[in-house]
């Protein structure tokens, strides 16, 4: 078969052999034209779940289910895993469906999505899940979120929908855990780059890391400093492109936000 047919029936041998690719179909087909921002429920594989943005859930679900971002390799039957960035409670249920003796703590900030993640986890009977209804931050004194009704939740964004939270250091909390942490976590929409540099050696008790990295508008880059603190703590790490696309320049005209994936390993 040549190359142009390969890359034809690709889609299609996904769509047939893989059940998280038909399912993600399903759920575009069900819920991604409905109306942004408007909650709902609804029901796959074995679960049935709140949404609070249709279209952010077709997202959710396509990352952490079809593609997988959170899968990582343990040898430990009971893995302990930080969720900074909880949401609605998607990556919970990818968790407890890989890892099911795995026991989560499982942090999100905006107080509306935190009830949403206790109902979700509640209905589909989550056990050894610990919510913490508070900002992953560099200190215990409270910051002021901007809200979205959805997975967009930061301490950048700018409109009407801003309240002060409780939050909690990072670095405190994991320089206190008596486990080594198998997975962390962190889709915390551009906090992330002083909580991992606040962290610093203390990332040495984390086995596997997510950063889902953000950078704003007219808010300085600190992309080399994140790597460059998760070197000098023992990381190998891999970077994918979140908004990858044909002219890539265009973004510096368009001003768009970058939005980077980050997977790294430990290497002992």
């Amino acid at each position: 078969m040549n190359l142009a047919l390969k890359l034809a029936f690709k889609n299609l041998y996904y769509f047939i052999k893989n059940k998280e690719t038909r399912t993600f179909y399903k759920i575009a087909a069900l819920i991604g034209e409905k109306k942004r921002y408007e909650p709902g429920y609804i029901s796959f594989s074995n679960y049935k779940m709140k949404y609070c943005d249709p279209l952010s859930f077709v997202w959710q679900y396509s990352e952490i289910f079809k593609e997988k971002y959170y899968l990582f390799t343990t040898t430990n039957q009971n893995p302990l895993i930080y969720d900074c960035g909880s949401n609605i409670g998607t990556s919970c249920l990818f968790f407890k469906e890989n890892y099911p003796n795995s026991t989560i703590k499982a942090f999100e900030a905006d107080p509306n999505i935190a009830k949403v993640l206790e109902e979700n986890n509640n209905y589909n009977k989550l056990k050894n899940v610990e919510i913490i209804n508070a900002a992953v931050w560099i200190d215990n004194n409270g910051i002021e979120l901007t809200t979205d009704g959805a997975d967009g939740a930061s301490v950048y964004s700018v409109n009407a929908n801003t309240v002060k939270v409780k939050s909690v250091r990072l670095k405190e909390i994991l320089d206190a855990e008596t486990q080594q942490i198998e997975f962390l976590k962190m889709d915390i929409e551009g906090a992330e780059k002083q909580v991992i540099i606040d962290c610093g050696t203390s990332l040495k008790k984390i086995n596997n890391l997510f950063i889902e990295y953000h950078d704003f508008e007219n808010v300085k880059q600190d992309l080399d400093k994140v790597l460059n603190t998760l070197t000098q703590n023992g990381f190998q790490y891999h970077i994918l492109n979140a908004h990858s696309g044909a002219n890539p320049f265009s973004v510096f005209e368009k001003k768009k936000n970058l939005q980077l994936n980050i997977f790294a390993k430990q290497i002992k």
